[in-house]
């Protein structure tokens, strides 16, 4: 490109030249980490070809330099260079302002915006998604996330201001739980864009972030699960010293545990790559910082979600054999229990964040349908607390009338306060563990499923 022409030196633009050097051996360009890629098991299969232009540093070309290689296999390709910096200046190959485009059998074109070493990857672990798939569910993604990520910001605030919606344990779990979720979204939104630094530090501490709130969501909605089981299940009324305080070693600990001892272990776990992978990541042409190391990958993302996964399931169980139970002890009920019953099994599967498991599915042939799935249902998370938590609660929408309406919308907050809400603030102080009866008539549709009793 004719920008080239502003990185030439001063006075001698019209002697400088460009200047190319192949490679015919791949020895001198070794990566260790291609087999623990995050999108899969890559191997160099191109020669190498290097541009440079009087040892001067090339970088965010307008125009693109289009640099062609020849290969024999047809499975898909990836454009590259050899990043000097990568893995602490040991160097490795990167994909930053590099882009795979018009890709024959034997040939592959690559479009970059700078000139150094450049290599052709070729993957030799599965087969890829569509572009055109991938295009979708990265919109998708972002979207879902973008518009969660203001949703639960709404959901946290109207709970930390309103004094009288956190009085019940809950709610409190709630706000943890927003917290995580909305770590997570705004993470996996500039994720992407701190990548593009193209700075290992800085993307080990993004992904190891971005894990920890991941791990953070997931113990919080087994933590709610567990708070449910425990009211309606197991007991009632009983005493219970520093509750909350234990909820939240457990949900914020736990994660911070897994995440440092990753760390401890091999802090190159972390680090940069194209997503692939079922879970938060989803499939995308850019960078993304996240967990290489296919074992720990397994082991603290695929298997600790799949714990709370079964436990959760667990509780959804339970619960739904409760309400069954409740409509047979009361025929009166039966007559409108059907609605009931269709939001109660809707509103627990994204209670307890039953939706996650579509991400364990997502192979074969219904592989494609699965990443939809995913994508749509667990990048509006935000959507659903605020519709569950906020909308279909009538104290909720009060305290809104109260404080943010005017004129005839406004409703006077001591009028009629709470029809619902059966906590007593008195015995706040001697941590016993009840139930918020809104909480659960409102978004599970279990009021009165377990009388109440204390332990003899």
């Amino acid at each position: 490109p004719a920008e080239i022409n502003n990185f030439f030196p001063p006075g001698v633009r019209n002697t400088t030249r460009v200047q190319f050097h192949f490679y015919g051996t791949p020895d001198l360009f070794q990566d260790p980490y291609l087999i623990n890629e995050v999108d899969g098991n890559w191997t160099l299969h191109s020669f190498v070809v290097s541009a440079s232009v009087n040892n001067s540093q090339v970088l965010n070309l307008k125009e693109r330099v289009v640099v062609t290689l020849k290969h024999e296999e047809t499975r898909r390709s990836k454009c590259v260079f050899w990043d000097f910096q990568k893995y602490s200046s040991l160097g490795g190959w990167s994909s930053s302002g590099c882009e795979t485009w018009n890709i024959s059998p034997h040939q592959t074109s690559c479009l970059c915006d700078h000139l150094t070493h450049f290599g052709v990857l070729l993957d030799v672990s599965r087969d890829p998604l569509d572009p055109e798939d991938v295009r979708i569910l990265t919109v998708i993604s972002h979207l879902g996330c973008g518009i969660s990520s203001i949703f639960l910001g709404i959901t946290l605030l109207t709970y930390l201001i309103f004094e009288k919606l956190r009085q019940d344990y809950p709610s409190k779990i709630l706000i943890n739980l927003s917290t995580a979720l909305l770590g997570l979204t705004l993470l996996f939104l500039i994720n992407s864009w701190l990548a593009s630094f193209s700075n290992h530090p800085l993307c080990i501490t993004t992904a190891a972030f971005l894990h920890y709130f991941l791990l953070a969501s997931c113990t919080w909605m087994g933590l709610e699960a567990f708070h449910m089981y425990f009211v309606l299940v197991k007991v009632f009324n009983t005493y219970v010293p520093a509750y909350l305080l234990k909820f939240c070693a457990v949900g914020w600990g736990i994660p911070l545990v897994i995440v440092g001892l990753v760390l401890a272990i091999d802090k190159d776990a972390y680090g940069s790559s194209v997503p692939d992978r079922v879970g938060v990541a989803l499939e995308s042409t850019e960078q993304f910082c996240w967990i290489q190391n296919n074992i720990f990958y397994y082991v603290t993302v695929v298997g600790f979600i799949l714990l709370i996964f079964l436990g959760n399931m667990g509780v959804f169980i339970v619960v739904l054999i409760q309400i069954k139970k409740m409509r047979a002890n009361k025929p009166l009920a039966k007559s409108r229990t059907a609605l009931q019953d269709l939001r109660a099994v809707a509103s627990l599967t994204v209670l307890l964040g039953l939706t996650w498991s579509l991400g364990f599915f997502s192979f074969g042939p219904v592989r494609v349908v699965m990443m939809y799935l995913f994508a749509i249902c667990n990048s509006f998370q935000g959507k659903y607390k605020i519709v569950f938590h906020c909308l279909m609660k009538e104290n909720v929408r009060k305290q809104w009338k109260a404080h943010l309406c005017c004129g005839r919308f406004r409703v006077n907050e001591t009028s009629d306060w709470s029809r619902s809400v059966t906590v007593d603030v008195r015995n706040k102080k001697g941590n016993l563990v009840k139930s918020d009866s809104a909480h659960f008539d409102k978004t599970c549709s279990t009021r009165s499923l377990t009388p109440p009793r204390n332990l003899q």
